[in-house]
């Protein structure tokens, strides 16, 4: 099936889910420039990224490359051209029903199979550490089949960058949801500091996966370029802050970008040694970290008050 054809089909599946393509692009987690290269017809859509977008856009995959369906180890279809429009081959398992017929599938996960898959893996990385994760403990998690897993996650690679990539989405999407309608910028800052200390167990289980992540970044390439990317967008959202923080009078005039850097790596120090304490050692508290931080901000950052 010709490339341009099955862009035009996952851009109807993206239009029938009434989201942005890069929306989308965080559903199917996936990299939102390589969705745009793929519906551009620069890149062609894997096999796994053909099956992701079918399962959460709610339809067959032989809808999306034109040909019959089949069965799909995940309790849904797939297509056995699917490896086509990817580049590679596939052959059918089983005759199907007309690609525009409905899925008889068992309801799907809260976000579809694949974000299920990924929140599952994130859990256990922060539980065990990601190379004590097997596939099978994460297809026992789903309550589905090792198969399932491959089929829209081939490998262990795909798969990590997945669970980084959704990591840094729901970071950033938590500091949107918490600072929005925050004009004040001494008191937005203190909020993104108040999310990046671990205090319930949501925080710390998410502490454990970056420190986790952050030993994999040092030997993968991908995942180098993913903690890059991250880092970038953290500290630009902090220093943004902390400019408009001088703006307004309540931070002292300062090299923005050098504070958030210091800021940024003062967070990041605290927190490791706050999951690395046993629990109750003084001076290694959530709070003692809470407290470090807000020190350093008022000692380096606000501006003296003049009615002082």
């Amino acid at each position: 099936m010709q490339q341009d054809e099955v862009a035009a089909r996952v851009r109807q599946v993206i239009d029938a889910a009434g989201v942005s393509a890069r929306e989308f692009a965080r559903r199917i987690v996936i990299d939102p420039s390589k969705l745009s290269r793929s519906l551009n017809g620069t890149r062609r859509f894997t096999a796994a990224e053909l099956a992701r977008i079918a399962d959460i856009g709610g339809v067959d995959v032989g809808l999306l490359i034109g040909a019959a369906g089949t069965a799909d180890p995940a309790g849904g279809t797939a297509g056995g051209a699917a490896g086509g429009a990817a580049g590679g081959a596939a052959s059918a398992v089983s005759p199907a029903r007309s690609p525009s017929a409905p899925r008889p599938a068992p309801p799907s996960p809260e976000g579809g199979r694949p974000l299920q898959i990924v929140r599952e893996t994130v859990r256990l990385i922060a539980e065990r550490g990601f190379h004590a994760v097997r596939v099978a403990d994460i297809a026992a998690a789903c309550r589905t089949s090792t198969a399932a897993i491959h089929y829209h996650f081939p490998g262990r690679d795909e798969l990590l960058e997945a669970a980084v990539r959704w990591c840094m989405d729901e970071d950033t999407r938590r500091r949107a949801d918490a600072t929005a309608g925050t004009r004040h910028a001494g008191d937005e800052l203190r909020l993104l500091i108040e999310l990046q200390t671990p205090r319930t167990e949501q925080q710390r289980r998410q502490w454990c996966v970056w420190l986790d992540l952050w030993a994999e970044a040092a030997r993968s390439t991908t995942v180098g370029r993913l903690h890059v990317e991250y880092y970038r967008q953290w500290r630009g959202t902090v220093a943004e802050v902390i400019r408009r923080g001088v703006e307004q009078g309540v931070f002292r005039p300062v090299d923005v970008d050098g504070a958030a850097l210091a800021l940024t790596a003062l967070i990041d120090g605290l927190a490791s040694q706050v999951l690395a304490a046993e629990p109750g050692s003084p001076g290694t508290g959530a709070q003692s970290m809470h407290d470090a931080l807000i020190a350093h901000v008022d000692a380096c950052l606000t501006a003296p008050d003049p009615s002082r």
